[in-house]
């Protein structure tokens, strides 16, 4: 062999070896971290057990902290707050057998956050979005503050009817009815262009918005179509539904009209642009305001995916909008395409 092959072998071998080194890593982690989580569980279970038994009170747990610690001084965990946390965590997935496994897979900062929502579905969310998206704690508690769950459960797309059946809930997963660039320096009154440049100007926070699977693929994307030039304000990629992600931003309200130009950018994306290997494009019209009937009514007879979401730079889910979540059936199917 020549000494560039064996430079060449060398190097193959050096990678496998990095990636091989690099799982066991990862594995021996999320070991460590189950195995964190069910003694964490079980404290929290020997806790309310001895309540139950001989009604302790809040001193005990309080001993027990310190006692912990004193035994254990180099391990960090056991302090009465935690205690108290292992216990409510105990009595919110005891017996739970859909949540329990779940449970052990994010970390146990993660979950503390989690605790706080205030159903299970909600806390099914937010779990499955945290392990399959790697969200950080600040990533996770974003979304919270910023009610993904509901906005994404009140999401107007006709991916139902537009997308192969093995993706549509995924991607309808992957669309939220409203959008909060809190951290765009704009006025109420601004342009597309001045929107488009806040956003490209702060990009990895846009995309922690649009939730976190997503790639940015250019802005003013060119599409040339017969010696005609057209440009899409953002080109994303979403990285587990496999497909190019067109982005159009109003600054107004959402008009019928929109849904026609989103087509066309579809049409010739899957033409021109998108791998056989992948999805079909899917388009997100980005208004400052929309009707949802109108909205409704635009999207009925689109043969390509789209969906339309609001944005706002500082907002807050309307109590109204609440009352129009789906059903709890319907979410738990939603959510079953996030394992």
């Amino acid at each position: 062999m020549t000494k560039v092959a064996d430079q060449k072998t060398y190097i193959q071998l050096l990678n496998s070896a990095k990636d091989r080194i690099r799982k066991a890593q990862y594995d021996a982690l999320k070991a460590v971290n189950k195995e964190l989580i069910d003694l964490y569980g079980d404290i929290g279970r020997m806790i309310v057990e001895r309540q139950e038994q001989a009604g302790w009170g809040k001193s005990v747990v309080e001993k027990l902290a310190a006692d912990l610690q004193k035994e254990f001084p180099g391990i960090q965990g056991f302090s009465s707050q935690n205690l108290w946390r292992m216990k409510q965590f105990y009595q919110t997935y005891a017996g739970n057998e859909k949540l329990s496994p779940l449970v052990r897979e994010i970390g146990w900062t993660h979950n503390i956050i989690i605790l706080q929502c205030k159903d299970d579905l909600q806390r099914e969310f937010y779990i499955r979005m945290t392990r399959r998206m790697g969200w950080t704690k600040n990533v996770l508690i974003h979304h919270i503050d910023n009610q993904t769950y509901e906005k994404t459960l009140l999401n107007q797309t006709n991916f139902d009817k537009a997308l192969p059946t093995k993706i549509k809930n995924q991607a309808k997963l992957a669309v939220k009815d409203e959008y909060t660039f809190d951290f765009l320096e704009l006025g109420d009154e601004h342009s597309e262009i001045e929107l488009e440049r806040s956003l490209m100007n702060n990009i990895n926070r846009f995309l922690v918005e649009m939730g976190g699977a997503f790639t940015f693929a250019g802005n003013q994307f060119r599409l040339e179509i017969d010696g005609n030039e057209f440009f899409i304000d953002v080109l994303l990629y979403h990285r587990r539904l496999k497909c190019l992600v067109a982005i159009e931003l109003k600054a107004g309200k959402f008009l019928p009209e929109y849904v026609g130009k989103m087509q066309f950018y579809l049409t010739a994306l899957d033409e021109t642009v998108k791998e056989k290997s992948e999805n079909p494009s899917i388009g997100i019209i980005l208004c400052k305001d929309k009707n949802q009937t109108i909205v409704e009514y635009a999207l009925r007879q689109s043969r390509k995916p789209i969906g339309v979401a609001k944005y706002q730079i500082v907002s807050k889910l309307p109590v109204a909008l609440r009352k129009e979540l789906p059903a709890p059936e319907q979410i738990a199917k939603l959510m079953d395409d996030l394992k």
